[in-house]
């Protein structure tokens, strides 16, 4: 029996992957809408950073960040909608080990990667409006390389640690996962091995690095409130809006969900809840980024209308 169970276990090739709670013949409509949702967020994306490119007013550290988010919410889309999509126009469920494996890393390194530059961008934010007169000097070209490159870092990380202690668990063959790619708490649950380790560098890692960002965010922006507070102005208010607004809204919007999604997770029999969550953090929130940062933003809007008239080669 225990030469059976260990043949059974490492001789996993692939997984099965359930795929979204939709019923079959809904697929071919949803397969279309989902096709929109992620062909919007990367030529969305992309179109913020050609503006950014060919727009030398936008060559700010504000601009900068929001740059290499756009580039990250392709990256992140990317991991999961394409299988996603092949899937379910193929009407297949596998997954190999190898695949299954690769998506967990990238899916990590893009989601830790996204928490760094939206606390990076909260920072900036900081700077600007609680210590203008210092802006330029703080928010050097160097320090925004310098936050770009630890974002990266540790995100490579975290994500390379995770993935390493997943890839010594062991999984029985037909392993069946109730999503639609390869969450890291989704496999950790499916192993047959001892997932003690795992689920403590989960809860240890992992929460310091979602919520030590987000307590960034909410001390930056305690600080802008209490800066707008001390000297209340109509002018200062809605100045700080236009600043703030963009990027307020789309923290809302990821933490909301990922708070949705880890602190207060689904009963096993409602694992459907975990499963849509996934797609709005994944799909829905990287479409609205370039929505959010274009209609909302003055800056935006201009270079955008200055690249059609002109046309992007004479700019």
């Amino acid at each position: 029996l225990k030469s059976m169970r260990r043949d059974n276990q490492s001789s996993v090739s692939e997984f099965l992957l359930l795929g979204l709670p939709i019923q079959p013949e809904q697929q071919g409509t949803d397969n279309d809408r989902f096709l929109g949702m992620y062909l919007t967020t990367v030529l969305g994306n992309l179109l913020i950073i050609l503006l950014i490119r060919l727009d030398s007013r936008l060559h700010t550290p504000m601009y900068f960040f929001l740059s290499h988010l756009a580039l990250t919410d392709i990256s992140f889309s990317s991991v999961t909608a394409p299988k996603m999509l092949m899937n379910m126009l193929t009407h297949t469920q596998s997954i190999s080990y190898a695949g299954c494996i690769s998506q967990e890393f990238c899916f990590v390194l893009f989601a830790d990667l996204d928490n760094f530059l939206l606390t990076s961008m909260a920072y900036d934010r900081y700077v600007a409006i609680c210590h203008p007169l210092h802006y330029p000097r703080i928010m050097s070209q160097n320090l925004c390389f310098l936050l770009v490159i630890v974002s990266w870092v540790l995100s490579f990380a975290n994500a390379l640690l995770q993935t390493l202690l997943l890839a010594r668990l062991s999984f029985l063959k037909d392993s069946t996962l109730h999503h639609f790619f390869c969450d890291l708490s989704a496999l950790v649950k499916l192993s047959s091995s001892d997932t003690t380790i795992n689920q403590l560098v989960i809860l240890s890692v992992g929460s310091l690095v979602i919520a030590v960002p987000f307590i960034c965010i909410l001390v930056s922006y305690g600080h802008i409130g209490a800066t707008i507070l001390r000297r209340p102005s109509i002018k200062g208010i809605c100045k700080a809006l236009s600043t703030c607004g963009s990027h307020l809204s789309v923290v809302s919007l990821y933490y909301g969900a990922i708070i949705g999604l880890y602190l207060f997770p689904s009963s096993n029999s409602t694992k459907d809840k975990d499963v849509i969550v996934s797609v709005l953090y994944t799909l829905v929130i990287p479409m609205l980024n370039p929505f959010i940062y274009s209609l909302r933003n003055r800056d935006m809007k201009g270079a955008l209308r200055n690249i059609l008239r002109r046309g992007p080669f004479s700019a």
